[in-house]
């Protein structure tokens, strides 16, 4: 299993990177300054640095700087507010595989994470592909497909296929999957994830995504 370290000093936002890279199968730590991040990076037990740059004690920049001085080829994603084009240049001149500006889907922030853990060869990545019941979904191209015939997803209804097909039989509440697919900065009160499981049910088949009253939503 593949483990990721979340440089992160926002407890809200390391708690909701954390809680969604380990539903995605990845075993995870949290660092809440510079030094600390620096000197777990340094063991090599890590696969892979989320960082960020607004860090105490040392910003990312310059974990980022001692990391690859040491000879790390460690894959990076700096995860960041602070998104000036100077910074981004800093940061991926420096070193970094990759910059996120916050606030951030973590969809989109999975899809990078599975980038660059594929591009690296790291052990444990997750699957190419998931599939369940005749549904199965290309994780590198963002293709589904339904019985091999291929349906166009957007990359919205994409991310809440994948959250369905990862747990297949679970029952997922409305507030787990907004949180997961459209980001820490939602509405609790929206009726958005009704509305894709709408446009799901249209594209991959009504029978496939059950409503459980009072709970939420399960593939089948």
């Amino acid at each position: 299993m593949a483990s990721i370290l979340i440089a992160e000093d926002e407890a809200r936002i390391a708690a909701f990177v954390e809680k969604g890279l380990t539903a995605a199968g990845f075993t995870t730590r949290v660092a809440p300054t510079g030094p600390e991040a620096l000197d777990l990076a340094l063991t090599d037990e890590f696969d892979l640095l989320v960082l960020d740059i607004g860090l105490p004690g040392m910003d990312g920049f310059e974990v980022l700087s001692q990391l690859r001085g040491s000879g790390s080829t460690m894959p990076v994603i700096i995860l960041t507010a602070r998104a000036g084009g100077a910074d981004t240049v800093a940061g991926l001149e420096g070193g970094a595989d990759d910059y996120m500006a916050k606030p951030f889907r973590f969809d989109e922030l999975l899809a990078r994470v599975r980038l660059r853990m594929s591009s690296s060869a790291a052990a444990g990545a997750p699957a190419a592909e998931l599939a369940h019941q005749g549904l199965a979904l290309d994780i590198r191209t963002r293709r589904a497909t339904v019985d091999g015939r291929g349906v166009d997803l957007s990359g919205r209804e994409f991310a809440l296929a994948e959250e369905l097909v990862r747990h297949a039989g679970q029952v997922l509440s409305r507030e787990q999957l907004l949180s997961r697919v459209w980001g820490y900065d939602f509405d609790p009160g929206s009726n958005v994830v009704d509305v894709y499981i709408r446009y799901l049910r249209n594209k991959l088949g009504a029978d496939r995504i059950e409503t459980v009253r009072g709970m939420g939503y399960r593939l089948v």
